[in-house]
Protein backbone atom coordinates (compact mmCIF):
# COMPACT_ATOMS: atom_id res chain seq x y z
CA UNK A 1 0.00 0.00 0.00
CA UNK A 2 1.35 3.44 -0.93
CA UNK A 3 2.24 5.77 1.91
CA UNK A 4 0.21 8.95 2.34
CA UNK A 5 1.92 12.20 1.31
CA UNK A 6 3.44 13.91 4.33
CA UNK A 7 0.89 16.75 4.23
CA UNK A 8 -1.99 14.25 4.35
CA UNK A 9 -0.88 12.47 7.52
CA UNK A 10 -3.19 13.56 10.32
CA UNK A 11 -1.82 15.19 13.47
CA UNK A 12 -3.52 14.68 16.82
CA UNK A 13 -2.78 17.35 19.41
CA UNK A 14 -3.05 15.92 22.92
CA UNK A 15 -3.55 18.58 25.59
CA UNK A 16 -3.45 16.87 28.99
CA UNK A 17 -1.58 17.96 32.13
CA UNK A 18 -1.15 14.31 33.21
CA UNK A 19 2.28 13.58 31.73
CA UNK A 20 2.03 9.81 32.00
CA UNK A 21 -1.41 9.70 30.36
CA UNK A 22 -0.27 12.17 27.70
CA UNK A 23 2.67 9.91 26.84
CA UNK A 24 0.52 6.77 26.79
CA UNK A 25 -2.11 8.29 24.52
CA UNK A 26 0.46 9.69 22.11
CA UNK A 27 2.14 6.27 21.85
CA UNK A 28 -1.24 4.69 21.10
CA UNK A 29 -2.01 7.28 18.42
CA UNK A 30 1.42 6.96 16.83
CA UNK A 31 0.95 3.20 16.70
CA UNK A 32 -2.30 3.76 14.79
CA UNK A 33 -0.46 5.77 12.13
CA UNK A 34 -1.14 9.34 13.25
CA UNK A 35 1.29 12.02 14.29
CA UNK A 36 0.82 12.88 17.95
CA UNK A 37 2.01 16.05 19.68
CA UNK A 38 1.63 16.56 23.40
CA UNK A 39 1.01 19.69 25.46
CA UNK A 40 0.53 20.11 29.18
CA UNK A 41 -1.21 23.50 29.03
CA UNK A 42 -3.66 25.34 26.79
CA UNK A 43 -1.22 28.23 26.33
CA UNK A 44 1.51 26.01 24.87
CA UNK A 45 -0.95 24.49 22.40
CA UNK A 46 -2.23 27.91 21.30
CA UNK A 47 1.33 29.13 20.79
CA UNK A 48 2.42 26.10 18.77
CA UNK A 49 2.67 26.05 14.99
CA UNK A 50 0.21 23.58 13.54
CA UNK A 51 0.38 21.31 10.53
CA UNK A 52 -1.44 22.37 7.37
CA UNK A 53 -2.79 18.84 7.03
CA UNK A 54 -5.79 17.25 8.73
CA UNK A 55 -5.89 16.89 12.49
CA UNK A 56 -7.87 17.07 15.68
CA UNK A 57 -7.52 18.12 19.30
CA UNK A 58 -7.76 15.60 22.15
CA UNK A 59 -8.43 17.87 25.10
CA UNK A 60 -8.56 17.16 28.82
CA UNK A 61 -11.49 19.01 30.41
CA UNK A 62 -9.70 19.92 33.62
CA UNK A 63 -6.06 20.61 32.61
CA UNK A 64 -5.13 20.89 36.27
CA UNK A 65 -8.03 23.24 37.05
CA UNK A 66 -11.76 22.49 36.82
CA UNK A 67 -13.15 23.47 33.42
CA UNK A 68 -9.85 24.78 32.02
CA UNK A 69 -10.24 22.59 28.93
CA UNK A 70 -13.70 23.99 28.26
CA UNK A 71 -12.21 27.47 28.41
CA UNK A 72 -9.75 26.46 25.69
CA UNK A 73 -12.62 25.11 23.62
CA UNK A 74 -14.40 28.46 24.01
CA UNK A 75 -11.22 30.28 22.95
CA UNK A 76 -10.94 28.18 19.80
CA UNK A 77 -14.58 28.90 18.96
CA UNK A 78 -14.01 32.63 19.42
CA UNK A 79 -10.99 32.40 17.11
CA UNK A 80 -13.11 30.56 14.51
CA UNK A 81 -10.54 27.77 14.68
CA UNK A 82 -12.04 24.80 12.80
CA UNK A 83 -10.03 22.03 14.47
CA UNK A 84 -12.34 19.19 15.60
CA UNK A 85 -12.25 18.64 19.37
CA UNK A 86 -12.57 15.40 21.34
CA UNK A 87 -12.89 16.12 25.06
CA UNK A 88 -11.79 13.75 27.84
CA UNK A 89 -12.55 13.94 31.56
CA UNK A 90 -11.36 12.17 34.68
CA UNK A 91 -14.90 11.57 35.87
CA UNK A 92 -18.35 11.39 34.36
CA UNK A 93 -19.58 14.97 34.16
CA UNK A 94 -22.96 15.26 32.48
CA UNK A 95 -23.07 19.07 32.56
CA UNK A 96 -19.61 19.39 31.00
CA UNK A 97 -20.49 16.79 28.39
CA UNK A 98 -23.66 18.62 27.35
CA UNK A 99 -21.85 21.96 27.18
CA UNK A 100 -19.00 20.45 25.16
CA UNK A 101 -21.28 18.83 22.61
CA UNK A 102 -23.35 22.01 22.23
CA UNK A 103 -20.12 23.88 21.57
CA UNK A 104 -19.32 21.49 18.74
CA UNK A 105 -17.15 18.79 20.29
CA UNK A 106 -17.01 15.65 18.17
CA UNK A 107 -17.09 13.38 21.22
CA UNK A 108 -16.74 13.35 25.00
CA UNK A 109 -14.80 10.48 26.59
CA UNK A 110 -14.46 9.53 30.26
CA UNK A 111 -11.20 8.35 31.84
CA UNK A 112 -9.93 5.71 32.09
CA UNK A 113 -9.92 5.82 28.32
CA UNK A 114 -10.76 2.77 26.27
CA UNK A 115 -8.15 2.37 23.54
CA UNK A 116 -10.82 1.30 21.06
CA UNK A 117 -13.16 4.17 21.98
CA UNK A 118 -10.35 6.69 21.82
CA UNK A 119 -9.16 5.56 18.39
CA UNK A 120 -12.74 5.54 17.09
CA UNK A 121 -13.39 9.09 18.33
CA UNK A 122 -10.11 10.41 16.95
CA UNK A 123 -10.75 8.68 13.62
CA UNK A 124 -14.16 10.37 13.35
CA UNK A 125 -12.66 13.77 14.19
CA UNK A 126 -9.83 13.39 11.68
CA UNK A 127 -12.34 12.32 9.01
CA UNK A 128 -14.35 15.50 9.61
CA UNK A 129 -11.22 17.61 9.24
CA UNK A 130 -10.25 15.85 6.01
CA UNK A 131 -13.71 16.66 4.64
CA UNK A 132 -13.34 20.32 5.66
CA UNK A 133 -9.93 20.58 3.99
CA UNK A 134 -11.33 18.91 0.89
CA UNK A 135 -14.08 21.52 0.66
CA UNK A 136 -11.59 24.34 1.17
CA UNK A 137 -9.26 22.98 -1.51
CA UNK A 138 -12.18 22.58 -3.92
CA UNK A 139 -13.23 26.19 -3.30
CA UNK A 140 -9.65 27.38 -3.85
CA UNK A 141 -9.48 25.45 -7.13
CA UNK A 142 -12.73 27.03 -8.34
CA UNK A 143 -11.44 30.52 -7.53
CA UNK A 144 -8.17 29.88 -9.35
CA UNK A 145 -10.04 28.64 -12.43
CA UNK A 146 -12.32 31.68 -12.38
CA UNK A 147 -9.28 33.96 -12.44
CA UNK A 148 -8.43 32.53 -15.86
CA UNK A 149 -11.73 33.73 -17.35
CA UNK A 150 -11.87 36.83 -19.50
CA UNK A 151 -14.16 39.66 -18.43
CA UNK A 152 -16.69 38.72 -21.11
CA UNK A 153 -16.60 35.04 -20.10
CA UNK A 154 -17.28 36.04 -16.48
CA UNK A 155 -20.23 38.18 -17.62
CA UNK A 156 -21.72 35.34 -19.64
CA UNK A 157 -21.16 32.83 -16.84
CA UNK A 158 -22.87 35.15 -14.33
CA UNK A 159 -25.85 35.74 -16.59
CA UNK A 160 -26.19 32.02 -17.34
CA UNK A 161 -26.18 31.31 -13.59
CA UNK A 162 -28.80 34.02 -13.11
CA UNK A 163 -31.11 32.03 -15.41
CA UNK A 164 -30.87 34.14 -18.57
CA UNK A 165 -31.40 32.48 -21.97
CA UNK A 166 -28.70 32.86 -24.61
CA UNK A 167 -30.75 35.35 -26.64
CA UNK A 168 -31.38 37.47 -23.54
CA UNK A 169 -27.67 37.40 -22.64
CA UNK A 170 -26.85 38.50 -26.18
CA UNK A 171 -29.21 41.47 -25.86
CA UNK A 172 -27.96 42.29 -22.36
CA UNK A 173 -24.31 42.39 -23.45
CA UNK A 174 -24.81 43.70 -27.00
CA UNK A 175 -23.23 40.66 -28.66
CA UNK A 176 -24.51 37.92 -30.98
CA UNK A 177 -26.08 34.73 -29.70
CA UNK A 178 -23.31 32.74 -31.42
CA UNK A 179 -20.71 34.72 -29.48
CA UNK A 180 -22.58 34.02 -26.25
CA UNK A 181 -22.35 30.31 -26.99
CA UNK A 182 -18.61 30.61 -27.65
CA UNK A 183 -17.99 32.45 -24.37
CA UNK A 184 -20.17 29.99 -22.50
CA UNK A 185 -18.21 27.08 -23.97
CA UNK A 186 -14.91 28.74 -23.07
CA UNK A 187 -16.13 29.32 -19.52
CA UNK A 188 -17.13 25.66 -19.16
CA UNK A 189 -13.74 24.52 -20.45
CA UNK A 190 -11.70 26.87 -18.25
CA UNK A 191 -13.82 26.11 -15.18
CA UNK A 192 -13.57 22.36 -15.95
CA UNK A 193 -17.34 22.12 -15.59
CA UNK A 194 -18.63 18.64 -16.36
CA UNK A 195 -22.09 19.93 -17.23
CA UNK A 196 -24.13 23.12 -17.50
CA UNK A 197 -25.48 22.47 -13.97
CA UNK A 198 -21.90 22.17 -12.70
CA UNK A 199 -21.06 25.59 -14.17
CA UNK A 200 -24.11 27.14 -12.49
CA UNK A 201 -23.14 25.64 -9.12
CA UNK A 202 -19.62 27.08 -9.45
CA UNK A 203 -21.02 30.50 -10.32
CA UNK A 204 -23.22 30.47 -7.23
CA UNK A 205 -20.26 29.45 -5.04
CA UNK A 206 -18.32 32.40 -6.46
CA UNK A 207 -21.22 34.81 -5.95
CA UNK A 208 -21.40 35.45 -9.71
CA UNK A 209 -25.17 35.81 -9.94
CA UNK A 210 -25.71 39.49 -9.12
CA UNK A 211 -26.15 41.94 -12.02
CA UNK A 212 -23.96 44.39 -10.13
CA UNK A 213 -21.05 41.96 -10.43
CA UNK A 214 -21.10 41.20 -14.13
CA UNK A 215 -21.64 44.62 -15.69
CA UNK A 216 -18.23 45.92 -14.65
CA UNK A 217 -18.81 49.30 -16.28
CA UNK A 218 -19.62 47.82 -19.69
CA UNK A 219 -22.39 49.78 -21.40
CA UNK A 220 -25.71 47.99 -21.88
CA UNK A 221 -26.61 47.20 -25.49
CA UNK A 222 -23.14 48.15 -26.74
CA UNK A 223 -22.73 46.25 -29.99
CA UNK A 224 -19.50 44.32 -30.54
CA UNK A 225 -17.35 45.37 -33.42
CA UNK A 226 -15.78 43.04 -35.96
Amino acid sequence: MNALPDCDIATVYVVDHDAAENDRVRALLAGAGWRARGFAQAESFLAAERSAGPGCLLLDVDLGAPGAGLTLQDTLLAMLDPIPVVLIAGRADVAASVRAMKAGAVDFLAKPLSDEGLLEAVGAAVSLDRQRLGRERASTDVIERAQRLSQREREVMALVAAGRMNKHIADELGISEVTVKIHRGNAMRKMQARSFADLVIMAHKLGMTSPALYHGGIGRHRRETA
